[in-house]
């Protein structure tokens, strides 16, 4: 281990980035150039670690050392870039580059309100995000991990309209009254626990886990498994492991990048990054392996079987949710839910195979959702239209969009050649290896991918096959419940339903809750900003249409224009500030998965697990598991 402030410096770069931000309110130009500098900055900092740290060095600061000023009793607030933290730090600091350009286009092709307090408060995620990822304790990390919780409130909360308010308080509620309670709880009883062992407390992380902890559970063991459930809750929270997930949905009302990079990297993978964490590093392999529970009529079970049966029964039933959603936005968030218990499932079936698979997917999943909340943000920026069922035929419209989403969508069901195949075939030959039970858990994600198809597929389906003249709204199966051929709606058969049913008053039934409505004035109410670039706006006294690229669209609630989608070349689509990053994002998610052996989140992947078993990542796996477990050092 060595002293260094490269892992502070990576942590305080984006906090500096914040006055700067703020200081250069009146001038947007200056003020967004502090968030690319920062991200670059932030990067750069972060990959100057990197070779060291995959040759076997960490990096640490210690406030301690540093200042000679004590935390807690006998806990140091420190920082280490080790190999696990470098990982979750390089994706992280890598997309906010692009993310800042991305924001950038977004907040001016709706010409936003607060965008400073945006952009600050942007910063701030990235630097608490960096800061749980090189937290060397779990007082580090749960300082980080409740501070994440409140600078991301505004940016939940930005619209500041009812609904955002809702969203926020519950988005606190959840995440920081939550789960911070249950890591709090989770983390006083580890310390108590090793304060038990004539070494003093810790909670220092070690690859394999703790040996203090390890050496006290056998003494209280019902006191090490609680608290091993605590902390699983605590940071599954942002996990959104059911039924602590409902907050996720909700706060897709913020502004797309922020439901890009926060909720598709660091918020919710600082949930899976903490569960990695807790597996790998606090109890480990041989510890949770050694503390399996007495269920009557069951027998003993191992720690790791509740976990990983919640985390499949996450995905399977989020899955099936996000069939039902046709709110695009909202589709995605629950998508989010059932790919983050993929990492969980994948950490908790304690296989190397698994594990390396859950890892990898932190990379892979990050990559393809970015892309596909770039994707909805670029809809709506252009076209106003956040519904599935008013996308007929917008692939004419946003060609390179809706291509960059079939590869997003194609990642999440986990289809060669996006990365989603790589780390999904990983879990699925740790599953298949374990045998017995741990076959169900391969039928899970067999059967995620099949649902993830089933409600990505008619988004592609619906903007690429069908025209706006002749759309079905359900086109997968042609019987009532899935759509009719003669659904199609001409001027001959108007009156027949698009879903099959009844007929409806001059236009197709729209049952879904949570569209938008028309007040008695007949306003709207938007489902993601207030004043989308192609809507009518209040201009003073006066209504005026606002077109930020030259073409004059006189829906108010989505949909193509009266005459049908235009038709745009794919660099005319929008700006380039968010095709740029919407490509770059995309064509990273297939290079995933076509070299992931030449991946740099690989090769860490490997090396975390073989760091766990104390052996490399070859000869771990040619141990079998049963004696894998049991001569892990713990």
């Amino acid at each position: 281990m060595v002293a260094d402030l490269r892992p502070l410096a990576a942590v305080l770069v984006s906090a500096v980035a914040i006055v700067l931000i703020v200081a250069s309110h009146r001038r947007p130009n200056l003020r967004e150039g502090w968030s690319v500098v920062a991200a670059l900055a932030k990067f750069g900092i972060i990959v100057s670690m990197l070779p060291a740290v995959m040759d076997g060095t960490v990096f640490a600061w210690s406030l301690r050392e540093s200042t000679g000023v004590q935390f807690l009793a006998g806990i140091d607030f420190a920082l280490r870039a080790d190999p696990l933290g470098i990982f979750f730090a390089l994706l992280a600091s890598f997309l906010w580059i692009f993310t800042s350009f991305y924001a950038i286009g977004y907040m001016r092709g709706l010409d936003e309100h607060a965008q400073t307090r945006f952009f600050a408060s942007f910063a701030a995620s990235l630097s608490a995000a960096v800061g749980i990822a090189f937290a060397a304790n779990l007082v580090t990390i749960f300082v980080f991990y409740e501070l994440l919780s409140l600078v991301t409130y505004p940016l939940v909360a930005h619209n500041e309209d009812s609904e955002a308010r809702i969203a926020g308080r519950k988005y606190i509620t959840y995440t920081f009254f939550g789960g911070g309670v249950f890591l709090l709880a989770g983390t006083v009883m580890i310390y108590w626990l090793t304060s038990l062992v004539r070494s003093g407390p810790t909670l220092a992380f070690e690859a394999g886990g703790m040996e203090a902890l390890a050496t006290a559970a056998q003494a209280e063991p019902v006191y090490a498994q609680a608290a091993f459930f605590l902390l699983i809750a605590g940071f599954g929270v942002k996990a959104a492991l059911m039924p602590l997930h409902s907050w996720l949905a909700d706060a897709m009302v913020a502004p797309t990048p922020v439901s890009g990079l926060l909720h598709a990297v660091a918020v919710v993978k600082s949930g899976a990054f903490g569960i990695a964490r807790v597996i790998l590093e606090v109890y480990g392999p041989g510890l949770i392996h050694d503390l399996p529970l007495d269920v009557p009529g069951i027998g003993e079970v191992g720690l790791n079987i509740p976990v990983a049966i919640v985390a499949a029964f996450t995905l399977t039933a989020a899955s099936i949710i996000a069939m039902r959603k046709d709110h695009l936005k909202r589709r995605l968030a629950y998508s989010t839910t059932a790919q983050l218990s993929y990492i969980v499932l994948g950490l908790s079936m304690l296989h190397p195979y698994a594990m390396v698979g859950a890892l990898f997917h932190i990379p892979a999943h990050a990559f393809a959702k970015l892309t596909l909340f770039f994707c909805a943000g670029s809809i709506h920026v252009e076209t106003h239209t956040d519904y599935i069922s008013e996308m007929a035929g917008i692939g004419k419209r946003m060609p390179l969009t809706m291509t960059a989403f079939t590869v997003g969508a194609a990642g999440m069901a986990g289809l060669p050649p996006v990365a989603g195949f790589v780390s999904k075939f990983y879990m699925l030959i740790g599953a298949g290896s374990m045998g017995g039970e741990y076959l169900l858990f391969a039928a899970a994600l067999l059967l995620s991918a099949v649902l993830n198809v089933a409600y990505f597929w008619p988004v592609v389906y619906t903007a690429f096959f069908e025209s706006e003249d002749r759309h079905d709204a359900k086109p997968l199966l042609e019987f009532p419940r899935g759509g009719l051929v003669e659904s199609y709606a001409d001027g001959s058969d108007a009156d027949i339903a698009a879903d099959g049913g009844q007929p409806t008053d001059g236009e197709a039934d729209r049952s879904d809750p949570e569209r938008p409505t028309a007040d008695e004035d007949g306003n709207y109410e938007y489902a993601v900003d207030e004043y989308p670039s192609d809507a009518e706006v209040p201009d003073g006294d006066q209504v005026s249409s606002v077109d930020h690229h030259g073409d004059f669209d006189d829906h108010l609630t989505g949909g193509p224009p009266a005459d049908g989608w235009p038709r745009r070349s794919p660099i005319t689509e929008t700006t380039w500030l968010m095709l740029a990053p919407i490509a770059v994002i995309a064509t990273g998610a297939v290079v995933l998965g076509i070299g992931p052996d030449y991946a740099v989140f690989l090769d860490l992947a490997r090396q975390i697990v073989g760091d766990v078993f104390g052996l490399p990542f070859e000869d771990v796996t040619a141990v079998p598991f049963d004696r894998l477990v049991t001569e892990v050092p713990h």
